[in-house]
């Protein structure tokens, strides 16, 4: 049993009209995408969610996108900056679209249009194997849940989102280098998929890179359609790097993330496989099965090979669905050992897809092929599952929300909570205020009020009130004091205010600011920009951990030319001395 007889499905006879749509699975693509900006045409209230925060970082990037920053080379970024900008394009086109929807679903820009290639590749073939590919892609990216639980109540996923989109690329590819015919088309979609995942996050490309190799070594991708692959993704690249050197300044980030992580692979990828353990069991035990069944074709392709070597030969010993899924599972293993929240393993199912059908074609409805079917089933459906429930509990829940009440905060106010997250939110912001030494005894001894804290409906709301309060203050301060400030500065994890207040973010400061995995020490660009910022923010409500960490890292810059005032109860201010009519 090899996946190289995939390419045995018959082709169908011709369409009867009435079967016209049952026959065209583009016809259902187009017309998700048609239904994609009638979403984005208004600003819909969302379900908060635990790390609500995470998204606001595209509103961060593409603010300093419009003013002219390029990610990496003026703003130290975690990851690439193509999901920046495909955000700032589908927000200049939908203004008034959520920006969790505009991060989440702004990669079928590039994932549509690849997969409509592949399913026009298939759909000459059959239509039913066209449609077995498209839905679960369609499904995963259009519903922005990750597969895994991080908290135990019903909201939105707004973090991960990165990690998703490459869990998408990643689909994509599978489905090309299992599926397409045509060495040219294949090179084409293969060569925007690579660079798609280069450009998302480097664990991407490292995870594509193993499926290019298996497919390369078990004669799926050819010797001429990986040349040219390869030259269109390197040319691409040397392209972007001689327009703007962002290429040379992006890889720079990288090792400087290097540097601030050096823990070991070897827990992370066992903490990958321990989070995922349902999916791993599953691939490994199915794995194991069609070594068993298929022993005897490989061991005579092992003794073809001792007896005559040659690439020819070689592929067919590695062209093994136990060797597959092998090469598959150690990717996705690469990659997610790297995350917090993504659509894991969602890869797998083109392959198993494939599997199903050679299997069924070789063995029949047999007891072999059923125990393929349970253990394939058992590998790919958790994940749509989880997606498809949460999404349930999130939006159906929501019907019964309070939305949010701001004034300043345009579309990233459009939350819906529960009337008890909001009074306890309410309630922890009085308790913050009046026992607020004692909350900084916590993060000076380097613990956080709670383990979840930032998973915590309320702390996201409150952080979205206080936002708002800070902005009015601002806004005040201005007016009062016949000041504009031009640049602002958050001294915590994301810092959406420019965006808020039409104003500029100061460059080659970090986005995404985890000061224990994404900041790097202050350079002297760095230290240059803070010193230079009109006005710096520091949120106090309550004091943790991480922004005791940049507080210590930025107030040292921030001492000689600003000084600190209270501008609201949960927030302080860095004013540079120039804009403080005070001094």
């Amino acid at each position: 049993m090899t996946l190289q007889a995939i390419e045995t499905v018959p082709a169908e006879t011709g369409p009867k009209e009435h079967l016209v749509f049952a026959r065209s699975p583009l016809i259902l693509l187009f017309l998700v995408l048609l239904c994609l900006p009638l979403a984005l045409a208004g600003t819909l209230a969302m379900p908060v969610g635990p790390m609500f925060w995470d998204h606001y970082i595209y509103l961060d990037a593409a603010n300093r996108i419009f003013d002219g920053q390029i990610p990496s080379v003026d703003f130290f970024a975690p990851v690439g900056g193509l999901g920046y900008y495909l955000f700032a394009g589908w927000l200049y086109v939908f203004p008034k679209g959520h920006p969790l929807l505009l991060s989440s679903w702004s990669l079928l820009a590039v994932t549509a249009p690849l997969m409509a290639l592949i399913v026009w590749n298939i759909r000459k073939r059959s239509a039913a194997l066209a449609y077995g590919v498209l839905l679960p892609f369609l499904l995963f990216s259009v519903l922005p849940f990750n597969t895994g639980d991080f908290y135990p109540y019903p909201g939105s996923d707004g973090f991960g989102i990165y990690n998703r989109q490459i869990c998408q690329l990643l689909y994509v590819l599978s489905a090309a280098l299992v599926f397409m015919r045509g060495w040219k088309t294949l090179a084409a979609v293969t060569a925007v998929a690579m660079l798609g995942l280069f450009f998302t996050k480097i664990t991407g490309v490292a995870a594509g890179t193993i499926l290019c190799l298996m497919a390369f070594v078990a004669g799926r991708l050819s010797f001429r359609a990986a040349i040219l692959a390869g030259l269109g993704f390197l040319a691409s690249i040397a392209l972007l790097e001689g327009s703007s050197g962002a290429v040379s300044a992006y890889l720079s980030d990288i090792l400087s993330l290097l540097a601030i992580n050096d823990s070991s692979l070897l827990p992370r990828l066992l903490q990958a496989a321990s989070l995922n353990f349902g999916i791993v069991l599953s691939t490994v035990l199915l794995g194991l099965w069609l070594f068993v069944i298929g022993f005897g074709r490989f061991r005579a392709d092992m003794v073809a090979f001792m007896a005559k070597p040659g690439f020819g030969r070689f592929a067919d010993i590695a062209d093994q669905p136990f060797i597959w899924l092998a090469a598959f599972l150690i990717a996705g293993l690469v990659f997610e050992s790297q995350n917090t929240g993504s659509q894991a393993f969602i890869f797998l199912w083109p392959l198993l897809l494939a599997i199903l059908l050679e299997s069924y074609r070789r063995c029949g409805a047999s007891r072999r092929f059923a125990a393929i079917l349970v253990l394939a089933m058992a590998a790919s459906l958790p994940p749509a599952v989880v997606v498809v429930q949460k999404a349930a509990r999130a939006w159906v829940g929501s019907l019964s929300y309070q939305a949010l009440e701001n004034r300043n905060l345009k579309n990233l106010g459009a939350v819906r909570a529960r009337d008890i997250v909001e009074i306890r939110a309410g309630r922890l912001r009085s308790n913050y205020l009046q026992y607020r030494d004692t909350y900084q005894a916590l993060a000076t001894a380097g613990e956080l009020p709670s383990f979840l804290l930032y998973s915590d409906f309320e702390f996201q709301i409150l952080l979205l009130q206080t936002m708002d309060e800070a902005v009015s203050a601002l806004s005040a301060f201005e007016a009062a004091n016949n000041v504009r400030f031009e640049t602002v500065m958050t001294i915590d994890f994301t810092n959406p205010f420019p965006w808020l207040m039409d104003r500029h973010a100061p460059k080659h400061i970090a986005i995404g600011a985890d000061p224990y995995r994404a900041v790097p020490p202050a350079d002297a660009d760095v230290r240059a920009s803070v010193g230079a910022v009109d006005i710096a923010l520091y949120p106090t409500c309550p004091p943790t951990t991480a922004r005791q960490a940049l507080l210590n890292l930025y107030e040292p810059i921030l001492a000689a030319g600003h000084r600190r005032i209270t501008l609201t109860p949960c927030f302080d201010a860095f004013v540079r001395k120039a804009l403080d009519p005070k001094t």
